[in-house]
């Protein structure tokens, strides 16, 4: 299986790349990698989640853990063929232009499955089970994921910044997404996943926590709740992540 990393690599390091112009707002990267204009806050949520998918995708391929594959590739499944509906939906109203979008989303999503089918035959090699606390912890993202992706995709106002109405429903797309890569890990309780759903839930958390604190001095407070809530997961899933990959002597790294 070595032939797989020079592809799942270079499609990490890519990925992040990608990630890194949505953070920083690179013109180039936002104008072509996202179908329409949009602000400072969704453009960082972007970066985060592309940010997640490749580090998980970069540690993959660096450690050979191919085994754990199935949980990113189920989880970009959902996304892109959730996306690829709703894109596909917006082009039969006169959109066209965002046709090359919807078709990128479902060859992704097909990328993804022939990816999942293949990589679910892999064994993982480490024998160790899911501790208990990320165990129930991901039951408790599950959850919060469903209930926050329902209600982006029924364009509630929930995020801690108005959003654009697309934006919305995209990033509902993503976080229903985001709960079948937890839920996989639940089913699949062996710590060789959680590490990559931990390691993926870190980046998104170094994205974002910076900007979402600084956020405190100027959200309204119709967005209040919503900011503090969302900064609360990113704390704990941060706490989790770090220790458990880093400290705990049983799952760090190196252990």
């Amino acid at each position: 299986m070595k032939f797989l990393r020079p592809l799942v690599l270079p499609g990490g390091l890519l990925g992040l790349a990608l990630a890194l112009g949505f953070i920083f707002q690179v013109p180039f990267v936002t104008q072509i990698f996202w179908p329409w204009p949009d602000g400072r806050y969704s453009y960082l949520f972007i970066g985060s989640i592309l940010a997640a998918a490749s580090v998980a995708a970069i540690w993959i391929g660096w450690t050979g853990t191919w085994g754990a594959l199935p949980a990113g590739s189920l989880n970009i499944i959902v996304i892109a063929a959730t996306t690829s509906i709703y894109i596909f939906q917006l082009a039969l109203q006169g959109r066209s232009d965002l046709l090359p979008f919807g078709v990128v989303a479902v060859l992704l999503a097909v990328g993804s499955a022939l990816s999942f089918l293949w990589s679910r035959r892999v064994p993982l090699s480490d024998p160790r089970s899911t501790p208990v606390l990320v165990k129930v912890s991901f039951g408790i993202f599950i959850f919060s994921l469903v209930l926050a992706g329902g209600a982006l995709l029924l364009k509630a106002p929930i995020f801690p910044w108005t959003l654009n109405p697309d934006s919305s429903v995209i990033f509902g797309c993503i976080f229903i997404g985001d709960a079948f890569y937890f839920l996989h890990g639940l089913l699949y309780p062996r710590w060789q996943n959680a590490a990559g759903q931990l390691l993926s839930f870190l980046a998104y958390d170094l994205v974002l926590i910076v900007p979402f604190l600084s956020l405190f001095k100027t959200v309204g407070t119709e967005h209040l709740f919503s900011l503090v809530a969302y900064v609360a997961v990113l704390l704990y899933s941060g706490v989790l992540a770090v220790y458990f990959l880093f400290m705990n002597p049983s799952t760090r790294f190196g252990s």
